[in-house]
């Protein structure tokens, strides 16, 4: 079985969270299962860091091989691609992004023919490749090349949809018959992500528990009722992760590196970031630690209520992040109040995320909705406690701690309020000061698999039935 995956970020060469982390790490375990795996990507600016490894098709394909055997394609086009964002810069989303992921799209379907790369399934991720789908339908349903190709598309995140205008939808290589309700017309506005769900054959997203909910009207954002209709379900697979990239026992980011062996090393991590942050070195003032897209799907709304009663209580925080003007205005204000409590790093450091994961007691996850999260996988292996709302992959992941009886790996609040989180960090703050119980929940914590193993052998079973 061949498998082309059309994705607009990927591990290690591009990537803005879970979606590049999917990319680049799902390929690698599926090509462990015995399936060819060839990925497709645009050709950004950052992918130019990786110049040396390239091999140069032609002046718009490049290629670069990953794992034993998997071949990303680069797709070259500097006007669309050799930006400063991927998708936009602090002005917002680049307004020709219906050009750009257009190119690539029809670029795609395009290198596989040039290149005579046969595959049976091609796999799409989010708005950017939905259009994929429907030229298979629509432009291709003729060529032999594509005969008996199936598609497959996964949603990681409902909110992200690619809406333009209907005027520009003359940019697309379809007949107008294709803009219609049942189709990519939305309110009267082009949708794209509606357009894969209404034409791929297969849609999945990221976790069990997300797969409900965005069928209803509360996390569905309006496209519920379409993925209602689909004849076959929306299958919920859930994320893994990728444990060699992220693993506390060799780990080069790392003060020290430790495991459920020598746990004490962790502490030194601890001690390292409070001395690197100016936060006091105190081991018994629990380090709350948040890493990830400063946004109100975070949960930052919910928590930045409670900041005020939080400040009057016994620990510190650490923020790392980058997203909207207001939560980076609203950090750095508050990191100033509380200079002993909160240090605020406003962007993105793979270093210093590995450090706040390692030197961290418990990590923050408020989300609002979280379709499969990564950072709590992350977190639990290296022994921060994840605190958490019950929703989508937190939901399936967590399990509240029950100190009674040892169960849970979490804190869990399921009321989304600021009561409910409240609960939960009060919660968490007794069984910290609960030396044994706490120090018996971090080494559980550590004993968690999450692996891409399991995940990879649901996408082989459904790639199996489809075809």
């Amino acid at each position: 079985m061949k498998v082309a995956f059309c994705s607009s970020e990927v591990v290690p060469f591009a990537n803005t969270g879970g979606l590049g982390d999917v990319c680049g790490a799902l390929p690698l375990a599926l090509e462990k299962l015995g399936i060819e795996v060839i990925i497709l990507m645009p050709h950004y600016r950052d992918v130019k860091r990786f110049a040396g490894s390239l091999k140069k098709i032609d002046e718009e394909i490049s290629t670069v091989t990953i794992g034993q055997d998997v071949q990303v394609y680069f797709i070259r086009n500097d006007a669309f691609f050799d930006r400063e964002g991927m998708y936009g810069n602090k002005s917002g989303d680049y307004p020709d992004n219906l050009e750009r992921f257009e190119f690539f799209c029809f670029k795609s379907l395009e290198l596989l023919k040039k290149l005579k790369l046969r595959v049976d399934v091609v796999h799409c991720h989010d708005w950017q490749t939905c259009l994929i789908p429907a030229y298979l339908k629509f432009l291709y349903t003729d060529d032999l090349f594509f005969k008996n190709v199936k598609s497959v598309l996964t949603i990681h995140n409902m909110a992200y949809q690619g809406v333009f205008t209907k005027e520009e939808f003359s940019k697309l290589k379809f007949d107008k018959k294709v803009f219609t309700s049942e189709g990519f017309e939305f309110y009267d506005q082009i949708n794209l992500l509606k357009g894969g769900i209404v034409f791929s054959d297969m849609v999945t997203t990221v976790s069990e528990t997300y797969a409900r909910e965005i069928q209803a009207p509360e996390l569905g954002c309006g496209l519920e009722g379409f993925l209602k209709k689909r004849k076959i379900p929306v299958q919920g697979i859930l994320n893994g992760l990728d444990y060699e990239r992220w693993n506390p026992a060799q780990d080069s980011y790392l003060t020290k590196t430790y495991s459920s062996e020598n746990l004490e090393d962790k502490l030194l991590n601890k001690n390292q970031l409070q001395q690197d942050l100016n936060l006091p070195k105190k081991k018994n003032v629990p380090l709350f630690g948040f890493v990830g897209r400063l946004s109100h799907q975070k949960g930052l709304d919910l928590l930045f209520k409670v900041m005020d009663k939080l400040m009057k209580l016994d620990l510190q925080m650490v923020f790392l992040g980058i997203g909207e003007e207001k939560y980076h205005q609203f950090l750095e204000g508050a990191s100033h109040r509380y200079l002993e409590k909160i240090a605020a790093l406003l962007g993105f450091d793979e270093a210093m995320a590995h450090r706040i994961y390692a030197g961290c007691d418990i990590f923050l996850m408020p989300s609002l909705y979280e379709p499969c999260g990564l950072s709590q996988m992350i977190s639990l292996r290296y022994g921060a406690i994840p605190l958490v709302h019950k929703t989508g992959g937190l939901a399936d992941t967590i399990v509240d701690f029950t100190s009674k009886d040892g169960r849970g790996n979490g804190f869990v609040f399921e009321e989304y309020s600021e009561h409910g989180l409240m609960g939960a960090i009060q919660e968490a703050l007794k069984v910290f000061h609960n030396r044994p119980a706490f120090l018996e929940l971090v080494k559980k914590s550590l004993t968690h698999n999450f692996s891409w193993e399991k995940s990879a052998g649901e996408y082989k079973r459904m790639y199996e039935d489809i075809l």
